[in-house]
């Protein structure tokens, strides 16, 4: 198959500086950043780690996520605890739930960036 991955993802937003400045800066997400022992960025690409990623369209009623949004992110993370202290700590809300969590699938919360796009944390179980 001669796909390899996802490439990048590309949304609209009413004010892309100060979005791209909340995720690079709160998740470290977006052009410049690297996970942790991946080697350095560059200045457009976000060097992320590799592990699953899921590509599921939803049906258009789903209540997953608003009915006012097209998509939401889900962000896989290895320290979801120590994220939510550096949210919290920054002003910015979640939410948790035990529920949403099992030992298959591993841990989950869920926020929203400045602009109300969903955000899905996820911390994969441990191998």
């Amino acid at each position: 198959m001669p796909v390899l991955g996802v490439g990048g993802i590309f949304f609209r937003a009413q004010d892309p500086d100060a979005l791209t400045a909340w995720y690079r800066d709160l998740l470290g997400v977006g052009a410049g950043c690297a996970a942790e022992g991946e080697g350095p960025s560059d200045e457009w690409s976000w060097r992320v780690a590799g592990g699953p990623l899921v590509f599921a369209p939803f049906g258009s009623d789903t209540d997953y996520w608003a009915a006012d949004k097209q998509f939401m992110l889900n962000l896989r993370v290895s320290d979801l605890d120590g994220l939510l202290t550096r949210l919290s700590d920054a002003g910015v809300e979640t939410a948790v739930d035990p529920g949403w969590d099992s030992p298959e699938t591993g841990r989950f919360a869920r926020t929203h960036d400045p602009e109300g796009n969903a955000i899905e944390l996820w911390e994969p179980p441990a191998n």
